[in-house]
C-alpha cells in the first residue's frame, strides 16, 4: 500500500472525533452569544470563523516552532476542534440565503469579507506564534 491509499490510524481518527465533539458545542455557544437578526449580517459565523482562523494560525505555527512532531495534537485541535468549530458550509448557506432573499450585495460583501479576513487572521496568528519566545525542544 503507498501512501496515498494508506488508511489513517484508528487512535487519530479518535481524536479528530474528540476534538471534533468539543468543537461543535464551542461553535454552538458562540453563535448562542451573538444574536444576528434574519436578513443581516451573519455576524456569529463571521466571528467564530475570524477567531478560528487566527487560533489556527497561532496554534499551528506555534507548535511546529516549539514542540516536536505529535500524532495526536495537531489532529485533534486544529482537524477536530477547529474543523467542527469553523464552517465553511454555514458561511456558503448564509451567503446563497442572502442572495435568495434579495440582498445580492450583502450576500457577496459577506462572502468576501469573510474569506479575506479569515486570511488576514490567519496570517497575524501566524505572526504573533513566530515572535513568540522559542522554547527548546524537549524543555
Amino acid at each position: 500500500m503507498d501512501a496515498a491509499t494508506e488508511r489513517v490510524p484508528r487512535d487519530v481518527v479518535a481524536v479528530i472525533a474528540l476534538g471534533g465533539a468539543l468543537g461543535a458545542p464551542a461553535r454552538y455557544e458562540v453563535a448562542q452569544l451573538i444574536h444576528v437578526a434574519p436578513g443581516s449580517f451573519p455576524w456569529a459565523t463571521f466571528v467564530t470563523n475570524l477567531s478560528g482562523a487566527f487560533v489556527l494560525g497561532l496554534f499551528l505555527t506555534a507548535v511546529v516552532r516549539r514542540r516536536p512532531a505529535s500524532r495526536h495534537l495537531r489532529p485533534f485541535f486544529a482537524v477536530g476542534f477547529l474543523g467542527a468549530f469553523t464552517t465553511f458550509s454555514t458561511l456558503a448557506v448564509e451567503t446563497v440565503t442572502l442572495v435568495r432573499d434579495g440582498d445580492a450585495a450583502l450576500g457577496v460583501a459577506y462572502l468576501v469579507v469573510s474569506v479575506v479576513a479569515g486570511l488576514l487572521a490567519a496570517y497575524v496568528g501566524i505572526v504573533i506564534a513566530r515572535r513568540l519566545p522559542r522554547r527548546a525542544v524537549g524543555a
